[in-house]
């Protein structure tokens, strides 16, 4: 009973982080192991169970998702895409790859959401397809969905910041549809994982309970948390959780 309520709270705080500032393995991962199980059982248990958490957000985002129908359709398509292979590699290579390549990619998604407005300014001055949600290359969404469906942890936080530096919406809006996509990817993964990976369902149970909760919470709080100390909390967050992953 400990540990389901231990993994029950850690769902909640992964629906926070993720509907937030797309850390939701930040929570939920660390729970998965100190509840016994090994790094690739939990990461695929993770990925089952914060299902819940795409559920909760994409209630939660209603409101910022009016009228980006057509965008976060095409947007999932390519990130499940890219889900599908990451999945694939993640069984076939084990898990030793990704422990080394992961918290490269979190610190990159970190930095590039740091420097959001710098690049911001960079690709208008340079007129490289300017600040239009709709010219989003599916190339890049894919590929993070790739590192979603691979390992999952910050996976958010680099389609955040893929998403932020090439569109000047309110970041409520890109959160949300970042929630979405991310989701995708997660979804197509967690498919892969049911049928052909170790998933603890007893943990995933737990852990999807309480994301289900932070999920739709989540969204709520964006509105009204300022959006520059918000992003830097996510970005420095993001690198805290790189160095972490490389020293642990």
């Amino acid at each position: 009973m400990t540990e389901a309520l231990l993994l029950v709270l850690a769902g909640v705080g992964a629906g926070l982080c993720g509907s937030i500032a797309g850390l939701a393995s930040l929570a939920s991962y660390p729970a998965l192991l100190a509840v016994g199980l090994p790094p690739l059982a939990a990461n695929v248990t993770n990925s089952v169970a914060l299902l819940a958490n795409g559920v909760g957000t994409a209630v939660g985002s209603r409101r910022e998702l009016v009228g980006q129908g057509r965008r976060v359709a095409v947007l999932c398509a390519w990130s499940a895409l890219g889900g599908t292979v990451g999945a694939g590699l993640l069984l076939l290579g084990g898990e030793e790859t990704f422990e080394v390549v992961v918290p490269g990619l979190v610190a990159l998604g970190a930095v590039l959401l740091l420097a959001r407005d710098r690049i911001r300014a960079y690709v208008a001055r340079r007129g490289r397809g300017g600040l239009d949600a709709g010219t989003m290359p599916g190339t890049q969404v894919a590929a993070v969905g790739v590192y979603g469906g691979y390992f999952g942890a910050a996976s958010g936080i680099i389609m955040l910041a893929v998403l932020s530096v090439r569109t000047s919406e309110p970041f409520p809006v890109t959160n949300a549809v970042k929630n979405l996509a991310t989701s995708a990817a997660n979804a197509v993964a967690a498919v892969v994982y049911a049928l052909l990976a170790p998933v603890d369902w007893s943990a995933a149970g737990c852990v999807a309970l309480g994301a289900l909760v932070g999920g739709w919470t989540g969204p709520q709080l964006v509105r009204v948390l300022p959006e520059t100390a918000l992003r830097w909390g996510i970005g420095i967050a993001g690198l805290a959780l790189a160095a972490h992953l490389a020293l642990g």
